[in-house]
């Protein structure tokens, strides 16, 4: 998916595909040598509660994207910056929730190897989309950019 041309960031691959991948691989992991870490009947509400905090994390950074009409697929050019609601805490809170989903699933199926990959999936996450997406968020919007980077954290 690396894009060379056009007006997008030079992301190594899609979040969505990267959330994936990290996903069947804590799954397969978890198949060969399962790791669990939760003491019994503690998965399912733990994950419960992550997972309740990732969706909504990810539908209020997603409303306030088309709020200010901007895309929220990388494959399109940004049009605006997102700086109000949880984008005034973090530049990704999108990529915040994807992460406390991965770590909700492991919990909820109990998997010490989801869950321990989720670090991965930020480390990922970072270097391949985040840092890419940065490069190109500053490029395009200049000093209204670095003004937002400077303000607020890139996590939290």
């Amino acid at each position: 998916m690396r894009n060379t041309t056009g007006d997008r960031a030079n992301v190594s691959a899609s979040p969505t595909v990267i959330f994936a991948g990290v996903l069947v691989l804590g799954f397969g992991l978890d198949m060969f040598w399962p790791a669990p870490f939760l003491p019994e009947g503690w998965g399912f509400p733990l994950g419960f509660i992550v997972i309740f905090a990732a969706v909504n994390i990810k539908l209020f950074a997603a409303r306030e994207m088309v709020r200010v009409k901007t895309n929220l697929d990388i494959r399109k050019p940004a049009t605006d910056i997102a700086t109000s609601g949880l984008y005034g805490v973090s530049r990704n809170p999108l990529y915040i929730g994807m992460i406390l989903l991965n770590i909700g699933i492991g919990c909820i199926v109990n998997s010490l190897w989801i869950f321990l990959l989720s670090a991965g999936l930020a480390v990922t996450l970072q270097k391949g989309v985040i840092e890419p997406e940065e490069a190109y968020l500053e490029q395009k919007f200049g000093e209204k950019y670095m003004r937002y980077k400077a303000k607020v954290r890139r996590w939290i």
